[in-house]
This record gives structure tokens, sequence and C-alpha cells, in this order.
């Protein structure tokens, strides 16, 4: 199913599904219930988390994928470069994350920018948009005081 399909039948729907099912056993404290499934998604090929968290999850048919900042897969150290190339590195992470997952960004339905300075906004949209150049997802950018690394940190939801 196209992705313009899949928002306009049943994005609200099907994230308010997924949502819903969630708030729905937290009553119970069961972090899910057996007809949820969650999955890690890790690879390699980006970097790993700096702390307690995953890279993604999957879970009710979408991929979360956690804010992802520019380091080096290999290495884990922040690449100190401009914003067009640390928006580059986040996201060749991202995609590196998404196949992980077998999604893609034309699956992608939300992402959330995180720039440490919102002069850094039209050299970050330029790169973006390479990655999304038919239908890009809903977005919402932010600047903040302090990142863990860089400039940018992205956070993605997709669907599975």
């Amino acid at each position: 199913m196209k992705r313009r399909t899949f928002l306009r039948n049943t994005a609200a729907g099907g994230l308010g599904a997924a949502v819903a099912a969630g708030v729905a056993n937290g009553a119970d404290n069961k972090a899910s219930s057996p007809s949820t499934k969650l999955r890690a998604i890790s690879t390699d090929q980006a970097p790993k988390p700096v702390g307690p968290f995953s890279q993604a999850i999957k879970a009710n048919g979408f991929v979360f994928v956690a804010g992802i900042t520019a380091r080096d897969p290999r290495t884990g150290q922040v690449i100190e470069d401009d914003i067009t190339r640390q928006t580059e590195v986040v996201m060749e992470n991202i995609k590196a994350i998404l196949e992980a997952a077998d999604s893609s960004f034309d699956r992608t339905v939300k992402t959330t920018v995180y720039l440490k300075d919102m002069n850094d906004f039209d050299a970050m949209g330029k790169v973006y948009s390479r990655y999304f150049p038919s239908h890009p997802p809903a977005r919402a950018t932010v600047e903040v005081a302090r990142l863990h690394g860089g400039r940018i940190e992205i956070e993605l939801i997709a669907v599975a």
C-alpha cells in the first residue's frame, strides 16, 4: 500500500490503535500483552546507543527509531562537522536502522528534528528533503539547548 493511501485511510486510526493498545495494557503494569510483540532493532551499520535504550523498537506494525545523532557507526564518535554533513550522517544511520527493521524512509509517517541552532534549519532541510523526495512525513523541528553530541538529533516513526 502506498504511504499516502495509508496515511489517508489508516494513519490516525492505526497509530491511535497502537497507542490505545499500549495504554489499555498499561493499567495492569505489564510491559506488553501476549498479543503485543515488541522487538528491539539493532544493527552494526548505525552507532550503538549511548544509554540504556534501543536503536529502534518494532511494535504493532510500526518502527519507533530513537533519537539518532551524528555519530560514526564504527567508532561511536560524534562527527564534528557542519550541519550539512551531520544531517547526512544522521539520515544514513537512520536508513541503516530502518533497513534492519525491514522498513524504509518511504514508509515514514512522522519525524522530530532537534537542532542546537534554528539557524541550521534551511541547511538541514536541504539534506533531509533528499531522503523524502515524493511525500515527506509529518515533522516537528525544535531548537534545544543541549544535545548529546553534535548539532542535530532526529527521531522517527515508520510503518513496519
